[in-house]
């Protein structure tokens, strides 16, 4: 997986941040485990996508990240959900930070 984690001083001690960079236009985005605990993110997880990628820099109520698959060179985000409730999905091409 084409990823970077880099080691972050917080108050509660250190964290590691991973990251990556979509190659389009060369931004970095921030991920993270899919780890709540709700019906939707566990059918989420179901379906592959066990990553939450942060995608808002000013999220309002919880709404900056995205789902999302990653693989070595490819991220899958989930952008919005269809009539019936599956994922759409957009494709981004990915490297390492």
């Amino acid at each position: 997986m084409v990823i970077n984690q880099t080691k972050v001083r917080r108050e509660d001690g250190w964290k590691y941040r991973t990251s990556f960079i979509e190659r389009t236009h060369g931004n970095i985005f921030f991920i993270k485990p899919n780890d709540l605990d709700d019906l939707h993110s566990r059918r989420m997880e179901s379906l592959g996508y066990d990553q939450r990628v942060f995608v808002g820099h000013s999220p309002i109520n919880d709404s900056g990240w995205r789902y999302a698959k990653l693989l070595k060179t490819v991220a899958y985000i989930v952008t919005d959900e269809n009539e019936y409730g599956d994922p759409v999905v957009e494709k981004w091409n990915i490297r390492g930070v």
